[in-house]
């Protein structure tokens, strides 16, 4: 079952994403010297298990709201990079590289498949044209031109990589090349590419600029950027999308609301639209999250299943269920707190013990955040006619603002709006609990 996230429900602490997405790399695979080329890996999630990797995370404090495999090896394909241009920002910033520097381009460098911008051997570039024909456009022959620039070879220069990342805490990561182009030894992870991403804003915000461009022009050619959230999803602000047929579609992205910033990484999805709602989701769902922080409010989750994730690192995981509004468009999905790896932060708080329970009636449940009022009611309606025995002395009510409406039901006691949400969410129904006293 694919899923195809436009809004998710405002209040959860994390989304689990349904999402048809490429399969991860086999330990055998991990470890193979063979390319890969043009062979798909897309399975269908109900075909087994779950393929999907995503984290969000917040940048300023490095504090994970919300991990599904996240420490999973993954292809990286083009989000590599990243990390090609994080060396470049650490050159230019040292002093060993100016951004007005040419580079000749090497016979390897133009021999590169496409994405490209095509230079032939011999011809030169500046690294700022360079760097944005990378950032806007995915070159991959700047990308080889910009690593023989620094490093002298390619092998140097992914060396160089592999290290940094290390250095970054990138425990998932290896670099044989510096664009990401088809390669069965080049791995990473949603939760390494978070790490790269927050690394670049903390540690070089003067060229996270780079990111930010919509579109480049070169010789006459404009090019577009083909991370589509910029200019479309309010806050997204910056780094890269990735594909090949064996990564499926990856991005990661970060975009800045109200004084957070948030990154969040989608690897694997199976095709750039449902990639990009998935990403936007997750942002949605952080920066609420943040904002009813902001304002002192108590959110409960609850916590799900976990299971390990690939290459032995156990990855927070979460059941999730998918509802469609009256449009046929997927919507919201829940739950739940994470475990990525010992010691790792969460944001979901431990549930209360019975002793702790209030008989007050201060509990609220929501069923959904849909686009349309009349979305929302038609769930009220639908989830008063499944569950009559658990909210006969609930009030249902829909409320929010355009593009934005709740479903929810107030007067509840907690371990009624607890049994409430159990059973909803075991007939695939959406809903979060919350403390209004």
């Amino acid at each position: 079952m694919s899923a195809h996230v436009h809004r998710i429900a405002s209040g959860l602490v994390s989304v689990a994403v349904m999402m048809t997405v490429a399969a991860p790399p086999s330990t055998a695979m991990a470890h193979s010297h063979r390319h890969v080329h043009g062979r798909s890996l897309v399975s269908n999630i109900t075909g087994g298990e779950p393929k999907g990797t995503a984290i969000v995370m917040d940048a300023r404090t490095g504090e994970i709201l919300y991990s599904e495999r996240a420490d999973s090896p993954r292809y990286p394909a083009s989000v590599t990079k990243v990390m090609t241009m994080y060396l470049a920002f650490e050159a230019l910033a040292s002093g060993k590289l100016h951004l007005n520097d040419s580079i000749v381009v090497s016979p390897l460098a133009a021999a590169q498949p496409p994405t490209k911008l095509g230079l032939r051997a011999g011809e030169t570039i500046t690294v700022e044209n360079a760097l944005h024909a990378m950032a806007v456009h995915s070159a991959n022959d700047m990308a080889m031109a910009i690593a023989e620039k620094i490093g002298g070879t390619e092998s140097r220069f992914t060396d160089m990589m592999t290290l940094k990342a290390q250095q970054l805490g990138m425990a998932n990561t290896r670099y044989v090349n510096p664009n990401g182009l088809p390669d069965n030894r080049q791995l990473t992870s949603a939760h390494d590419l978070a790490i790269l991403a927050r690394a670049v804003l903390r540690d070089y915000p003067q060229y996270y600029g780079f990111f930010s461009q919509e579109q480049f022009t070169y010789r006459g050619k404009t090019m577009v950027n083909t991370n589509h959230l910029l200019g479309k999803m309010p806050g997204v602000d910056g780094l890269k999308t990735g594909f090949t047929n064996a990564a499926g579609f990856n991005l990661a992205a970060s975009a800045m609301r109200n004084g957070h910033r948030l990154i969040a990484v989608v690897m694997g999805s199976s095709s750039g639209s449902v990639r990009n709602a998935n990403v936007e989701g997750l942002l949605l769902t952080g920066f609420d999250i943040e904002d009813r922080r902001d304002r002192g409010e108590k959110i409960i989750a609850t916590q799900s299943y976990f299971e390990n994730g690939h290459g032995g690192a156990a990855a927070g995981s979460s059941r999730a269920f998918a509802q469609r509004d009256s449009e046929g468009d997927p919507i919201d999905v829940v739950l739940t707190r994470t475990t990525a790896q010992p010691g790792a932060l969460t944001v979901a708080k431990s549930m209360p013990s019975v002793a702790e329970s209030r008989p007050t009636r201060t509990w609220s449940v929501q069923v959904g955040e849909f686009r349309s009022k009349q979305a929302a009611r038609a769930q009220v309606q639908t989830v008063s006619r499944k569950f009559a025995n658990l909210l006969d002395s609930a009030q249902a009510s829909v409320d929010g603002r355009r593009h934005a409406y709740r479903a929810r039901f107030t007067g509840l006691t907690e371990s009624a709006a607890r049994e409430a949400c159990s059973a909803a969410r075991n007939r695939g129904i959406p809903c979060i609990a919350n403390d209004h006293g």
